[in-house]
């Protein structure tokens, strides 16, 4: 089992940045990447982005590519997704999520449905 436990998030202007951040606790180790992804209301939850724990590699959402910048810091069981450049249609629920099974080489799942372990989100909100 692992838990998850999202924080970071909060109010802050369009263009401004907002580190998230996700602890670990359990057994994070038995996880082979680590993704966020936001649901807004009465909308399906949506890939961000996702880091492998074997050699890190990242993976983002066009939407967010070059602007969102997601870490782990395995030695403390830590995922980090910073933000920047945030815009109001990134304003909504984020939440981390652990993915226990081996996607293939280079690869992540970006199907929600494919992470065992969430968070229980934390609110972003983007004033424009």
């Amino acid at each position: 089992q692992v838990q998850l436990v999202e924080s970071g998030g909060g109010l802050v202007q369009a263009g401004g940045s907002l580190r998230l951040s996700c602890a670990a606790s359990g057994h994070p180790s038995s996880t082979y990447s680590m993704g966020w992804f936001r649901q807004a209301p009465g909308k399906e939850r949506e890939f961000v982005a996702a880091i492998r724990r074997v050699d890190e590699s990242t993976y983002y959402a066009a939407s967010v590519k070059g602007r969102f910048t997601i870490s782990r810091d395995n030695a403390n069981n830590m995922v980090y997704l910073q933000m920047n450049n945030l815009k109001p249609e990134d304003a909504t629920v984020y939440y981390c999520a652990g993915d226990i099974y081996y996607r293939g080489h280079n690869d992540v799942s970006r199907c929600p449905n494919d992470y065992t372990y969430w968070g229980q989100g934390t609110q972003v909100t983007v004033s424009s």
